[in-house]
């Protein structure tokens, strides 16, 4: 085998008594898969796919400790002896790859936003302190509770023991139970789980000395924290090394696996999953922090998404591990190809948090936006050879049309791409040039090496219509041509200057000093040109016809643009509806009391209206007898994830 270029990442580490093969960590993240049951087939295929990817350890997402801390509708339940079969049979899956497996020990104390039935929940804390999030004021815990709560940590590794995991981890990161025993803003107890450093400590020293009288030493127990909480009121750096250096002393853990961020606030819980607008290995250097103080391994997570980032900070000391987490939703098979050498077909997750955290926080399995397989595993995981080789013409190089070419390549079909454009991407290349966007136009890249390795032959400057699918004459067509800006009707005066968003972008227009954006979609378009515009100058007036900005966008790129745009000094103006506009002024009614909003000492209106359809060749083929697909906006307006869903789904049709 030829030798790997990331020799620090491919090295075995050892956590007490295990031995991982590799420093590729899949760190507990909820999947939204576990069912009444606790651990389900659809879970086992989603990690199975990250250990025969590669991954040395993978740590199972979050079960509870107690009863107390039920948060979601079916959460793992390490407390009871139900758990355990599902995770013996997990256990099996991911150890025929040689992978290990951990599962984390969990309470979230005040941090519950839902129960089982719907209604508000009692959440337990250490005190009476309430978060800011989801506004919560807890009750505190008795002395009876803790006990209870803390035997539960001893059974729970228990359980994970008997059902054959290698391993625990203790979560006392984001804020959550331990994270709230630990910090002296939130813990005002006066007993001996309070006051003191040591009394803050006592909690978690007394659930790591449950858990080795339950399981002995020989049975790894490591500890999840944030390096930093990220919060007015949250725990920071220099507390938290202080908190690790002495956990360290005590010696009944074996290793530290550091985060950034905490549940209990909005700037904080960005950090939980950090999008794009983050530096990829930001939270490095609180791993490094900690990495000084103690002497166990040290996993630092947060935005790895390369081989090369994680080779970078653990060749230089910084942490003994790195989590890839989203690096393996992305791409399952990661670790492999960068072993192999083969890093130029690694498909980078680019922090967009559409499909894995945005799923799971609206009750739905995570996925990828670029590998919408992942979730999926059972269904789109093995792709099936075609039963009979076919030509197939697709119909523009949008994101769905190079998903649906290179699936269906793959699966030996004779597959050529037109694109009537000479770059390919669609909307895309356009999504880029917005502020902290870049990073999204790697899905270009990544699909385009997707066709590449699955040998589709592109064809730029062509666009498609009817001569010439009679020309070439193929068996299927899917056609992904996509869809241009909407245009809805508007009262128009003289001299009033309406412009769309992509004209914006491509540098099409002179908008003034004074820009009214009327942000009629409430995702990342209206929110990045409002940013990009008042980066540029202009005073800008964001009317949204939603509650809020980004009102569709995963929350925690929507809370951090947001800020920025306060920062900006952009007027955000939410409950309207955009009625027209004139030489100076755009005029909108608030969409709840009918009343006009008039702003004035307008330039330019700018819309952020949607998009409709292209639906050309479509049309000319409606009545042509062809088996016809269509995929992407052209199917209908919606994002990148639904266009690549659609290809997938194309590719496997034909």
């Amino acid at each position: 085998m030829t030798e790997t270029p990331f020799p620090h990442l491919f090295s075995p580490l050892k956590l007490g008594s295990v031995t991982v093969k590799n420093r590729i960590v899949s760190t507990g993240h909820e999947v939204g898969m576990a069912d009444a049951n606790g651990v389900s087939e659809t879970m086992i295929a989603y990690h199975e796919a990250r250990a025969r990817g590669g991954a040395g350890l993978i740590i199972v997402e979050v079960a509870l400790v107690h009863d107390s801390g039920v948060f979601v509708r079916h959460p793992i339940r390490a407390y009871s002896r139900d758990c355990v079969p599902g995770y013996t049979r997990l256990a099996e899956t991911v150890h025929a790859h040689g992978c290990a497996l951990f599962g984390q020990l969990f309470h979230p104390g005040r941090e519950i936003l839902e129960t089982a039935d719907g209604s508000q929940p009692v959440s337990y804390a250490p005190s009476a302190v309430p978060n800011e999030r989801f506004h919560v004021l807890p009750t505190p815990m008795s002395a009876d509770l803790i006990r209870d709560v803390i035997l539960g940590y001893g059974i729970g590794a228990a359980h994970f023991k008997e059902a054959g995991l290698d391993g625990a981890e203790i979560v006392a990161s984001h804020g959550y139970l331990p994270a709230q025993f630990l910090n002296p803003r939130v813990n005002l107890r006066d007993d001996e789980y309070g006051g003191s450093f040591d009394g803050r400590l006592r909690f978690i020293r007394d659930a790591v000395t449950e858990v080795r009288a339950s399981v002995g030493r020989d049975f790894p127990l490591g500890l999840r924290i944030s390096g930093n909480e990220a919060s007015h009121d949250g725990l920071n750096n220099d507390e938290v090394v202080e908190i690790c250096t002495a956990l360290s002393a005590d010696g009944g853990l074996d290793y530290f696996s550091v985060v950034a961020g905490s549940s209990a606030t909005l700037s904080g819980s960005s950090h939980i999953v950090p999008p794009m607008y983050m530096d990829t290995g930001y939270t490095a250097p609180f791993a490094a922090t900690i990495k000084q103080k103690v002497s166990q391994p040290v996993i630092a997570t947060g935005r790895i998404n390369q081989p090369q980032i994680a080779e970078t900070i653990i060749g230089g000391g910084q942490a003994d591990a790195c989590g890839m987490t989203r690096a393996m939703i992305c791409d399952p098979e990661m670790a492999g190809k960068a072993e192999a050498g083969r890093s130029d077909d690694i498909r980078a997750c680019i922090g967009c948090n559409q499909a894995c955290i945005g799923h799971f926080i609206t009750g739905y399995p995570v996925s990828c936006i670029q590998h919408p397989e992942t979730g999926r595993e059972l269904t789109y995981g093995t792709r099936q050879p075609a039963d009979k080789p076919r030509r197939i013409l697709v119909a523009g190089g949008g994101p769905a049309g190079m998903k649906a070419a290179a699936v269906a390549a793959e699966r030996g079909h004779d597959v050529t791409l037109y694109e009537g454009s000479d770059q390919l991407g669609g909307q895309t290349l356009l999504a880029q040039l917005l502020p902290h966007r870049a990073e999204f136009g790697g899905i270009v890249a990544n699909l385009a090496r997707e066709m590449e390795l699955a040998g589709v032959p592109v064809k730029l400057g062509t666009t498609v219509d009817r001569a010439l699918i009679e020309s070439e004459a193929p068996d299927a067509v899917i056609i992904a041509t996509g869809a241009g800006p909407r245009r809805p009707e508007l009262e128009a005066g003289d001299g009033a200057q309406i412009v769309d968003a992509w004209q914006v972008l491509r540098n099409e227009v002179n908008v003034g000093a004074s820009v009214v954006v009327a942000d009629w979609s409430c995702n990342w378009i209206g929110i990045g040109m409002a940013e990009k515009l008042a980066q540029e100058g202009c005073r800008v007036r964001l009317c949204v016809n939603g509650y809020m900005p980004g009102w569709c966008v995963q929350q925690y790129i929507r809370d951090m643009s947001v800020g920025r745009l306060h920062k900006l000094g952009v007027e955000m103006i939410p409950y309207v509806r955009l009625h027209g506009a004139d030489a100076d002024t755009a005029y909108f009614e608030h969409t709840m009391s009918g009343e006009p909003v008039v702003l004035e000492d307008t330039d330019t209106l700018v819309l952020c209206s949607g998009h409709e359809r292209a639906t050309t060749l479509a049309d000319e083929l409606a009545e042509f007898e062809i088996e016809m697909h269509l995929a992407g906006d052209c199917n209908a307006p919606r994002t990148a994830e639904e266009a690549v869903l659609e290809g997938l789904k194309a590719g496997v049709a034909v």
